[in-house]
């Protein structure tokens, strides 16, 4: 196991600019995970780690060693990819075990890993069987073994769910965290989806446009997000984030043009005060953005009157789209809705959960 240092490491191809000055700091025995949206860089960042593509400028280390110009096969990594890349002519004990027929490891030492893997992953059943043999989720646990069998220094995923079903993925997911928790080796991963970066990770990095946008553990960013992006990417469903601005203490919203049918006049956002969150206040006029989550609203009888446009019951919860104060807000109610499209609700949101985002830089300026 060891510790992986990125330090300003940057990434372009000819005249366009992939990575502007990535720097993150990976502890030995960590699981970090980078999310963002597809092409903000996450999945070059991975493949830069593992040498398989050239760093433009910066640093990167792996256990104190700095390796730019180390070949992958001397990094001492195993990646796991998201089409497993299995091969379909050898065995599950085959493809496990060929990394280190190359490496010519003595046969036994090759049997005592590779059954030490399937022990992990529970593959002892299958190891006379061909990848063809194999449904998704067990292709995926061979990938894994192949990996693990070679004990490296750190283990690169990247996307490895996307190939699997929803429930195949939930189960998958949780065979990775478990696999982590149990060899405690140091783990990096690449996914686009916050759901699993937020159920996987000791600590997200989240990038946009090839930045980092924030670094920290998974509730940490749900609950203080750095900016509008982090916000409206970490949780599902999205933050509420409406524009608008501070007049005599509280915040109005602007009306949202888009929201309503063609030629139709918007809803003004005028007579409707959402409660401000705790902490700091921006300057009065002040162009601000007026954040939370839809599990942060309340039914409440005195509250602000919301017309329902589309109900969504999940069983567990029901999640409400309505038109508030001249803008489209989501709601998910732990509570049964009654009420029918096209009627009116009351809803405010709890303020001590809220944020406040500078209209201009976008970074949280409340408490």
């Amino acid at each position: 196991m060891a510790n992986v240092h990125i330090d300003n490491v940057r990434k372009s191809f000819g005249q366009t600019a992939i990575l502007h000055g990535v720097s993150v700091d990976i502890a030995d025995g960590e699981f970090v995970v980078l999310v963002g949206p597809s092409g903000c860089g996450k999945s070059t960042l991975l493949r830069m780690i593992a040498g398989l593509e050239n760093i433009t400028a910066g640093e990167i280390s792996i256990g104190g060693r700095v390796v730019n110009n180390v070949p992958p096969k001397d990094r001492d990594i195993a990646m796991v990819f998201q089409n497993y890349a299995l091969y379909p002519h050898m065995t599950v004990r085959d493809n496990m075990a060929f990394s280190m027929k190359l490496a010519k490891a003595p046969a036994e030492v090759i049997e005592a890993e590779v059954s030490r893997a399937a022990r992990i992953l529970g593959l002892g059943a299958l190891l006379d069987r061909y990848p063809r043999q194999l449904s998704g989720g067990q292709r995926q646990r061979v990938a894994m073994g192949r990996a693990i069998v070679r004990n490296p220094q750190v283990f690169l995923f990247d996307e490895p769910l996307s190939n699997l079903d929803a429930k195949l993925r939930v189960q998958v997911r949780a065979e990775i965290k478990e696999l982590h928790q149990r060899l405690r080796t140091t783990t990096i991963y690449v996914t686009h989806d916050q759901i699993e970066a937020m159920t996987m990770a000791d600590r997200i990095v989240v990038m946009q446009g090839g930045h980092v946008e924030q670094i920290g553990a998974p509730l940490e960013l749900y609950d203080r997000p750095a900016n509008i992006f982090v916000a409206g990417f970490i949780g599902s469903p999205a933050m509420n984030l409406l524009p608008g601005r501070l007049h005599n203490g509280a915040f109005h919203a602007d009306p949202d043009t888009g929201a309503v049918p063609e030629g139709a006049a918007p809803a003004g956002g005028d007579g409707v005060l959402w409660p401000l969150p705790p902490g700091g206040r921006p300057a009065e006029g002040q162009k601000v953005t007026y954040g939370f989550r839809p599990e942060h609203l309340r039914l409440v009888s005195d509250g602000i009157p919301a017309t329902i446009q589309l109900i969504e019951p999940t069983g567990s919860e029901t999640q409400v789209v309505a038109q508030a104060g001249g803008r489209v807000i989501s709601g998910a109610f732990r509570e049964r809705i009654a009420a029918k499209v096209g009627e009116t609700i009351h809803v405010l949101p709890d303020p001590s959960l809220a944020h406040l985002f500078d209209g201009g830089s976008g970074q949280r300026i409340s408490a």
